[in-house]
């Protein structure tokens, strides 16, 4: 039998102690949240509605199919910054007309929807996964442009936005702008650079250059409407291809572009038949101890996640500290590599690498659940080859071609974090629980060992050690990395596509598997020179 058998026992002191932990840590993420949500705040938007527009999360909820999810990407981008949190744009991924599409919504209630530097790295984010995912992509367009006063780190790297636009379309890739407002300078070349365009009468304005910088450059008069109002573009310039007489008609006319589309997906459709997991997912709120020194059986997460807990391990008695198996996820099969006891040896990096040479030769996506504090060290360790064995596997996930899938659960930290996919190895998509926590190494470790380092220093100079001033930088680097090491701190520089609520990973893993094969999922043997 490869059904799991769940040992976890949710009436302990500990379980306890975990769900409360991590239901602390889900109301922190929920009010960061909140705050992407209400946009430039009351005020704005109180104006915004008083001139009878929708917000953009509104936009998106009439677009997409009544009922169905919109997987909301990098929510939290630009927190901890001096920009609102959100990067006064939403991206994410949903269906329309039975489409999955890419989502790309700027919110003009922040700033009029300009783009500062978070904006710009959230935008070529959505880029790469419509890219990689084949996903069409909606642009529901109003904005000002670039936000002047950070132009210096916009202009340059922005342009790359209409790059990927004009890219998208030469891979056949559909790309439809909705115009709900001004679309000036930069701006104008999203509707400019689309396959499909859609303007509102009277609210639609997209021009190079708007009436005062004309006047300035040129000595011409000239108003909005005649500058780039719809009517003129409709009429005139032919930049725009459908003409909407409010906000819902162009919401209405972008659904029919996409059922006009004749769009098939490329890749395996799923079983037909998917059973439900057998437990409980309300578990996954404890199954992460609050001290992350604690191991936990990532069994217990599998158990939750995958169709019937079916689960068939592979080399479930080698490298017993990564756990390797296949499975399926909402129909769709899977590999599933996730570290049990925190540290990868020798044994769990070769396995790793047999394993993921497998998924590439039965063309099946990876699902990475991290928990790892890195690779062994040590004079046994490394007389035994860690290096080498660790080469060899993320050897292997950097070449691996089937789709990778990634979710921090616990500690993903050093090189583990490479080798088990991290954001540089290019997952498709990859998100954290509240739990996780990434770094180059553990907060107390990295403060020990620049406090040895001080400490040979002195001595190699011959000069007395102070110790309480040592005692006190330890203490500060360690909240520094701390800090540097959460959820938040992380999402906020998109090195994650989010945190999730651990309850919710199934429907998140199973949309992205959804999209995922909107392009084909394709192996490869061709691999690194993996050193013996």
């Amino acid at each position: 039998m490869t059904t799991l058998k769940s040992v976890l026992d949710t009436h302990t002191t500990e379980f306890a102690e975990s769900a409360q932990a991590m239901r602390t840590k889900l109301a922190e993420i929920t009010a960061e949240h909140a705050k992407a949500t209400a946009g430039g705040g009351p005020e704005k938007l109180e104006r915004h509605r008083a001139r009878g527009k929708l917000t953009a999360r509104e936009r998106i909820e009439l677009l997409i199919d009544e009922d169905s999810p919109f997987l909301e990407l990098c929510p939290l981008a630009a927190w901890g910054s001096d920009f609102q949190v959100g990067a006064s744009v939403v991206t994410g991924i949903g269906v329309v007309e039975g489409v999955e599409c890419m989502i790309i919504a700027n919110d003009p209630t922040v700033r009029g929807g300009t783009s500062n530097p978070w904006t710009v790295r959230k935008s070529f984010r959505a880029n790469d996964i419509v890219m990689q995912n084949r996903l069409p992509v909606i642009s529901l367009v109003e904005s000002g442009g670039a936000d002047l006063p950070t132009q210096k780190e916009v202009f340059i790297p922005g342009g790359r936005a209409f790059r990927d636009l004009t890219q998208a379309s030469a891979a056949g890739i559909p790309t439809i702008a909705l115009v709900f407002g001004n679309s000036t300078a930069g701006g104008a070349y999203t509707p400019g650079m689309s396959d499909h365009v859609v303007m509102i009468k009277e609210r639609s304005k997209v021009f190079l250059g708007g009436p005062p910088l004309v006047k300035m450059a040129t000595g011409e008069e000239a108003d909005d409407e005649a500058l780039g109002g719809a009517d003129m573009h409709a009429r005139t310039s032919g930049l725009a291809d459908y003409y909407a007489v409010d906000e819902p008609d162009a919401l209405r006319i972008g659904r029919n572009i996409v059922r006009r589309l004749n769009w098939t997906k490329q890749g395996p459709t799923p079983r037909e038949k998917v059973a439900e997991p057998l437990y409980d997912p309300e578990d996954l709120l404890g199954v992460v101890p609050s001290d992350l020194k604690v191991p936990f059986d990532p069994r217990e997460v599998v158990a939750r996640i995958v169709d019937g807990s079916d689960f068939d391990e592979f080399k479930q008695r080698y490298g017993s500290s990564l756990v390797t198996g296949w499975a399926d996820l909402h129909g769709y099969p899977v590999g599933i590599l996730a570290n049990a006891q925190g540290v990868l040896f020798s044994e769990e990096s070769q396995k790793a690498t047999q394993f993921i040479q497998l998924a590439n030769r039965a063309n099946t996506p990876l699902l990475f659940l991290h928990n790892t504090t890195g690779y062994m060290v040590g004079k046994e360790y490394e007389q035994g080859g860690i290096i080498k064995h660790g080469a060899m596997m993320i050897n292997a996930v950097s070449n691996s071609t089937v789709p990778h899938l990634s979710v921090l659960l616990g500690a993903s930290y050093g090189a583990g974090h490479y080798g088990m996919c991290g954001r540089a190895y290019d997952p498709r998509f990859l998100f954290s629980w509240p739990s996780a926590k990434s770094a180059v190494m553990g907060s107390a470790q990295l403060a020990g060992v620049i406090s040895l380092v001080n400490r040979a220093s002195a001595e190699a100079k011959g000069v007395p050690f102070d110790e309480e001033a040592d005692a006190g930088l330890r203490a500060a680097i360690a909240e520094q990395i701390e800090a540097e090491s959460l959820p938040l701190f992380l999402s906020g520089r998109l090195y994650d596509d989010g945190v999730i609520d651990p309850r919710e990973t199934r429907t998140v893993l199973g949309m992205c598997l959804s999209a995922l094969h909107n392009a084909p999922v394709k192996g490869t043997d061709n691999f690194g020179v993996f050193r013996m």
